[in-house]
């Protein structure tokens, strides 16, 4: 199965900035399904300078986590 998650929301909330980063390489990705992410309009920040290293969500792993892991996964991010 392919799936694409398009996060939206940027810094401002740190929750819903993390949730399609924690799908995509936790869930998705970790079961074996063809991921992509897409940032869009202020998700595209996250991953300017060290936004992420300041982004944690609640009950979620750190940003910088959870892009270690797209990375692992090797995840294609399109911004």
């Amino acid at each position: 199965m392919k799936v694409l998650y398009i996060a939206s929301t940027g810094t401002g909330d740190p929750t819903r900035a993390s949730i399609p980063f924690h799908l995509a390489a936790n869930g998705s990705a970790a079961i074996g399904q063809q991921v992509s992410i897409v940032l869009a309009g202020d998700a595209a920040e996250l991953i300017v300078g060290d936004a992420a290293s300041q982004v944690t969500g609640l009950g979620l792993p750190s940003l910088t986590e959870l892009l270690n892991k797209v990375v692992e996964h090797q995840l294609p991010v399109y911004v």
